[in-house]
C-alpha cells in the first residue's frame, strides 16, 4: 500500500500528470458524440409517399390528390391513394362505401430535407415497414459497447492499459471512418458495432490509467473532470450537428480525430501500479524514473532502485504476481460481495437513465436545443456530486444520487398529465441525479476493486450498465397497459439498488488496494478497532463499579 508514497516522491501531481490526464481525457469529448450520434445521423425527416411515375400532378390537382390525411390533418407517411382523389381527400383513406383506396408507398418516399439534408433514414428508407431497422442500428452499437466492456476490460488487466488504449483509438478511427463511407445499411451496422466495442474500452481505460497515476487526494478531481468533459461533449455534438447536418460528413467529423489520438497515445506511460501488480519490477522502476524526470524530480528518481521497490512493494510482489481472472469475482467471497453490489448500482443507474431520457423527448423544441439541455442538466448535478464525494464520501454520494433520482421518477408517475412544467422539472432533476450517479460509480468502482482485477471489474460493471440500457426500452412497452407503469418501474429500481451501497466500504482518503488481501485487511480493521474499544471499556466499567 506504499505506492502512494512513491507517487509523491516522484512529484505527486506534476507536469507529467497534468499532460497525460489532459491527453487521455481529450478523446472523451468525441466519445459523447458517438454515443448519441444517431439522434442526428438517424433523425427521421418528415416524409410522405412518392406518387406513381405515371401520375400527372398538373391534372390531378397536385400532390395533395395522392395523399390521404391522418386525424390531425397531416399527410399520411406510409400510405397513398391508388388513384388521385379530386376535391377534398378522405381523412380515413376509404370511400364512403368502405372500399379500400389506399396502398403502401411502392414508389418510395419524398423527404423534407429542410432540417436534415441527409440521414441514414432518408438514404436507406428506414421508415414505415422498415422503421425497426433504425433502432436495430443503435441496438447493435449498444451490443458492441457491452462486448467491448467485457473483452477489453479483461485484456487491459492482462496486457496493460496503454496497449489497449492504443488499439481502441485505432479501432474507433477506422471503424468510424468506414461507417461514414458505408455503401449499405448492414455494413454501416457492422462498423457501428466495432465502434461501440472500442468506445466502451476507452471510457474504462481512461478512468483507470488516470486514477492509477494520481495520488489519493486528487482521485475525486480526476473523476469529476472526466464527467464534465463527457457532459461538455454533448454541447459539442449539438454544435457539430447543427453546422454539419449531412450524416456522412458528421460521422466522419467525429471519427477522424481518433487518428490523431492514436498517434499521440504512443507517448503515454503505462501504469506503474499495473506493472508492479504484474510482477514487472524493472518496468515499474523505469516508469517511475521517467515520470520523476518529467516532473523535475531527477534526484528523487535517482534514489529509486530495485531494492527500494522490493521493500516498498513487497506485498504487491508476493501476493499480486498472478493476475486474477473474471471468475474470481464470483469465487472469492470478498470480491463476490463487491461484484453483486456494484452490479446492482451499474444496472439501476443505466436502466433508469435511459428510461428517463426516453421520457424527456416531449420538450416540443428543436432537437439541437434538447441536446444542449441534456448536457446542461449534468453540469450543476456533477458539481454537487463532487462536493459530496470530497466532503462526505463516495458511499453517501452514490446512495443519495440514486435515491433522489428514484424518488423524482416515482413522484412524476403520480403527477397529473396536464402538469407539464412540474413533470418536466422532476424529469430534469432525476436525469441530473442519474448523471451524478454515473460520475460517482466510475470513481467508486475503480477505488473498490484491487489493481489485479480493476479493469475486469470495471468492464463487468459497464456490462451490467449496458444490460440496463437494453432492458430499459422493453419496459417502456408496458405503457400500453398504463402510462404510469414504466415510471414506477424506472423509479423503483434505483430506490431499491441504493440500499446496496450500505454493504460497500467507504474509500474516501483510502489508498487503492492492489490485492484481494488488501481488501480483506481493510474489512478486518473496523472489526479490530471495535474489539479494542470493547477491551478498553471493560476495565473502565470495572473501575467505575469499584468506585461506587
Amino acid at each position: 500500500m506504499a505506492f502512494n508514497d512513491l507517487l509523491k516522491q516522484v512529484g505527486g501531481v506534476g507536469r507529467f500528470q497534468l499532460i497525460q490526464v489532459t491527453l487521455v481525457v481529450l478523446p472523451l469529448f468525441l466519445m459523447a458524440s458517438h454515443n448519441t450520434l444517431q439522434n442526428f445521423t438517424a433523425a427521421i425527416p418528415t416524409h410522405h409517399c412518392r406518387p406513381p411515375a405515371h401520375a400527372n400532378l398538373s391534372e390531378d390537382e397536385g400532390l395533395e390528390a395522392w395523399l390521404p390525411r391522418d386525424r390531425q390533418g397531416r399527410p399520411e407517411s406510409c400510405l397513398r391513394f391508388t388513384s388521385p382523389q379530386r376535391g377534398l381527400p378522405f381523412p380515413s383513406g376509404t370511400e364512403a362505401n368502405g372500399t379500400e383506396v389506399t396502398e403502401p408507398c411502392t414508389d418510395g418516399w419524398i423527404y423534407d430535407n429542410s432540417t436534415f439534408p441527409s440521414t441514414i433514414v432518408s438514404e436507406w428508407n428506414l421508415v414505415c415497414s422498415h422503421r425497426a431497422l433504425r433502432q436495430l442500428a443503435q441496438s447493435l452499437f449498444m451490443v458492441g459497447v457491452l462486448l467491448g466492456a467485457m473483452v477489453f476490460g479483461y485484456l487491459a488487466d492482462r496486457l496493460g492499459r496503454r496497449k489497449v488504449l492504443i488499439l481502441n483509438y485505432l479501432q474507433t478511427a477506422v471503424s468510424g471512418t468506414c461507417a461514414a463511407y458505408a455503401p449499405n445499411f448492414p455494413v454501416y451496422c457492422a462498423f457501428r458495432l466495432l465502434s461501440g466495442m472500442s468506445l466502451a474500452s476507452i471510457s474504462l481505460n481512461c478512468m483507470t490509467l488516470n486514477v492509477e497515476w494520481m495520488p489519493i487526494h486528487t482521485r475525486a478531481y480526476v473523476g469529476t473532470v472526466i464527467g464534465y468533459v463527457y457532459s461538455l461533449g454533448q454541447f459539442l455534438l449539438a454544435g457539430l450537428a447543427y453546422a454539419v447536418p449531412h450524416w456522412r460528413h458528421l460521422q466522419l467529423l467525429v471519427s477522424a480525430p481518433f487518428f490523431v489520438f492514436f498517434i499521440y497515445s504512443w507517448f503515454f506511460i503505462e501504469s506503474a501500479r499495473w506493472y508492479s501488480s504484474s510482477g514487472r519490477l524493472d518496468l515499474t522502476l523505469k516508469a517511475l524514473q521517467r515520470v520523476a524526470q518529467i516532473n523535475g524530480k531527477q534526484e528523487e528518481g535517482a534514489k529509486l532502485s530495485m531494492e527500494v521497490l522490493r521493500a516498498s512493494l513487497q506485498k504487491e510482489l508476493t501476493m499480486g504476481k498472478s493476475q486474477a481472472s473474471a471468475m474470481e469475482l464470483l469465487r472469492c467471497p470478498t470480491l463476490r460481495r463487491l461484484f453483486l453490489c456494484l452490479s446492482m448500482l451499474w444496472f439501476a443507474t443505466s436502466f433508469a437513465y435511459y428510461g428517463l431520457v426516453m421520457d424527456l423527448q416531449g420538450f416540443g423544441v428543436s432537437i439541437y436545443l434538447i441536446q444542449v439541455i441534456f448536457g446542461a442538466v449534468d453540469l450543476p448535478a456533477k458539481f454537487v456530486c463532487f462536493l459530496v464525494i470530497n466532503s462526505l464520501g463516495r458511499r453517501p454520494a452514490q446512495m443519495a444520487s440514486l435515491l433522489l433520482a428514484g424518488i423524482c421518477i416515482l413522484v412524476n408517475g403520480v403527477m397529473p398529465q396536464d402538469q407539464t412544467i412540474v413533470r418536466t422539472s422532476l424529469a430534469v432533476l432525476g436525469k441530473g441525479c442519474l448523471a451524478a450517479s454515473f460520475n460517482c460509480i466510475f470513481l467508486y468502482t475503480g477505488e473498490l476493486y484491487p489493481t489485479v482485477i480493476r479493469q475486469t471489474g470495471l468492464g463487468m460493471g459497464s456490462t451490467m450498465a449496458r444490460v440496463g440500457s437494453i432492458v430499459s426500452p422493453l419496459v417502456s412497452m408496458t405503457a400500453e397497459l398504463s402510462p404510469t407503469i414504466p415510471l414506477f418501474i424506472y423509479g423503483a429500481v434505483p430506490v431499491v439498488a441504493s440500499a446496496a451501497t450500505a454493504l460497500l466500504p467507504e474509500t474516501l482518503g483510502q489508498p487503492l488496494p492492489d490485492t484481494v488481501q488488501d481488501l480483506e485487511g481493510r474489512r478486518r480493521k473496523p472489526r479490530q478497532q471495535q474489539q479494542e474499544q470493547q477491551k478498553q471499556m471493560v476495565p473502565l466499567q470495572a473501575s467505575a463499579q469499584n468506585g461506587l
